[in-house]
Formats: C-alpha cells, structure tokens, sequence
C-alpha cells in the first residue's frame, strides 16, 4: 500500500512538473507574474496609482504614459493630486496616501529623511540636456558683451531662487567653475523666477539662473540673453527625482515594476520626441495638454527637461548635495542612501522591456 502511494506521489511529481514547465515556457503572465509577448502581463485586477504631480515639464514621463495608454497597458489608472508643499507631501508619501511624487534636492527635503520620513528616491525626474539646458543663467540684454566668459561675473549682482537647494548648488558650482567665490559676486535672493524678469527690465540685477520657458520668453522681450550652459559647469547634476512610497515599492511590487515600465517608455518617447524629432506634434500635445507651457510653438524653441530613458540619476551629485547643505549648516541628522536610494524597479523593468541605448 505505502509502494501504491508512493508511486502514485511521484506520477503526480512529474505530471505537475511537466505542465509546469509547459506553462512556463509559453511566455505568459496571469498578471502576478512576468511576461506576455516579451512584455509584462496586465494585472489581474485594476490598480489605482496616486501620483503628487503639479504640471511641471519634469512630469512628461508620467503625463504621456497616460495618454498613450501604457498604464492602461497594464490595467494601472493613474490619479494625479497636488500639494501646496512638500512639507505636505513627503509625510503623505511615507504613509502611503500617495505612492509616487517627484522631488527636488533641497535641505528641508533631506532633513525630513533624515528625521524618519520614510520615502524612497527611485527614478530621474530631472537633469540637463547638452547645450540648451532648461535651468541655466542669463545675463541681461544690454550686458552681453560685457559678460563673455564666467569669470567676468565678478562684481555683478545674480539672481537665485533658494538657499540650501538645488538652485544654490547650481549657483556654487557655477562660481567654482569661473575661479570665483561668493565674496565676489552679489547675491540676491529671488524666489520668483517671474520677478528675475522684472528685474532685468529695470535693472536691479545683471544676471540670473533662469527656467524655462521664462529663458526662452525673456530673450524673445530683448530682457536677456541665455549665458553659455549649464553643462559647462555641472554636466552631471541632479535635478529632480522620482520619489516612491516605500509600501508602494516594497509591498505592491506587481503594481510598482508595471508602473515603472509605462513611466520609462513614456520617458523614451520624450527622448525620441525632443532629441530625434520622431513624434514631437503628438508629445508636444500631450505637454500643452498638462504644463501650464500651452503654446506649441514655444515648445519647439525652448531647452527642455533631460529626463532619462532608463531611470537612471547622478547618485554621487546627489550626496555631493547634501554635503553642501551640510557644510552650511543646514542638516539635522544623516541619511543612509543605500537605503533612501532604490533602483531596483527600474533595474527590474528594463528586464522585461530592455534598455534604451539610443
């Protein structure tokens, strides 16, 4: 009797691993596991997907997965939310009322990580295209040949938005660039980019780090004129980050790698759009539709967002920033990056849906 059982154990041993191997290898996906045609299956169930996003043009990746139906791809509905702050929105992402936000390197961001704000930095949401940089500095109209070369800053009264943050950190590497410190330069703080305008109209300053399309407007008002790059002098900068919640990324896995790969080939349309002109009308649709830039035309003038196909960020400027921040006084605390920084949907994504080596 105990032979028969035996015998009859194995015979369903190897039934179960035939069909097994079978379903395997067929490629599918119930929607809990990995593929379907060389792509991840949809889930089984729709999810729902929070994402704290304010219009900004950092947000393209996540703007044309919607429209282009790649969330929808994997039974994702995306819910976008915005917050007056971040002070509002990183306690929100830790907890889990939002499960992607984008983010900015700032001082206050970093101490609330430091101070137990469990949030996840996962994705590029954010640095500098080679020789029209969104973020660069401009020097007013009537100064230009004047101002030639950095080092001829000297004396001059330049405008940045923050303290303690990425802008400032553009800033000081900026001077570190021309040979300069910031005993040689007047500093004025600004935090209203609109008002860098202004400024340079009536001029109370000479030159300014600028955004766009404010660069691209203020050169078409004859207010100033845009003053080398930004990868002159800080080629591997960091901007801005996609942040996760970390049940999100840990917990609801299914749901988070799917939602990386629909970011990520929203990210490469963006990529073939503004770098390869292929599919720029309907990209640039796609951004009048969700950035407060509604002119098309100015879309086609203005340095856009470098935003990377493959996720990938600067890591090492990343802690050079705070560093900063931290010689200056402007940290509580420290932050273990190994655990603040995770790459590992995006590692896991491309996987499935390869690497953009464009």
């Amino acid at each position: 009797m105990v032979k028969k059982v035996c015998h009859l154990f194995s015979f369903l041993f190897i039934i179960f691993v035939l069909f097994g191997c079978a379903s395997g290898d067929s490629g599918e996906d119930t929607g809990s596991g990995e593929m379907i045609d060389g792509d991840f299956a949809p889930l089984d169930k729709k999810a729902t997907v929070v994402i704290a996003e304010d219009g900004a043009a950092s947000g393209a990746g996540f703007y044309i997965a919607e429209e282009k139906g790649y969330f929808d791809d994997y039974n994702i509905d995306i819910k976008f939310t915005t917050f007056a702050n971040s002070d509002d929105m990183l306690p929100a992402l830790a907890a889990g009322e939002v499960d992607i936000a984008g983010g900015v390197s700032t001082a206050s961001f970093f101490n609330a990580i430091a101070q137990g704000i469990d949030v996840k930095i996962i994705a590029d949401k954010g640095h500098y295209f080679d020789g029209s940089s969104y973020f660069s500095f401009v020097v007013r109209e009537d100064l230009q040949d004047e101002i030639k070369e950095y080092s001829d800053l000297k004396g001059k009264r330049i405008a940045v938005s923050s303290r303690n943050a990425v802008d400032d950190y553009i800033f000081q590497r900026m001077l570190e660039h021309a040979g300069l410190t910031e005993d040689d330069v007047e500093f004025v703080l600004m935090s209203d980019f609109g008002n860098m305008l202004a400024a340079m109209g009536n001029k109370s300053i000479d030159a300014a780090l600028q955004i766009e399309p404010l660069i691209t407007q203020g050169e078409a008002q004859d207010l100033h004129v845009r003053f080398g790059d930004a990868t002159d002098f800080a080629p591997d900068a960091q901007i801005a980050m996609v942040l996760g919640s970390p049940d999100f990324i840990e917990k609801d896995t299914d749901v988070s790698v799917r939602f990386m790969a629909a970011y990520l080939k929203g990210v490469r349309d963006y990529n073939d759009a503004f770098l390869y002109d292929e599919g720029l009308d309907e990209v640039i649709e796609i951004m009048t539709k969700h950035t407060a830039l509604k002119d098309a035309d100015v879309w086609k003038k203005v340095g856009v967002t470098g935003l990377d196909p493959n996720g990938e960020m600067f890591i090492d400027d990343i802690k050079k920033q705070f560093e900063m921040y931290d010689a200056n006084g402007a940290i509580s605390g420290d932050i273990d990056f190994s655990d603040a920084i995770d790459t590992s949907l995006s590692e896991e994504a491309m996987e499935v849906i390869g690497r953009y080596d464009r």
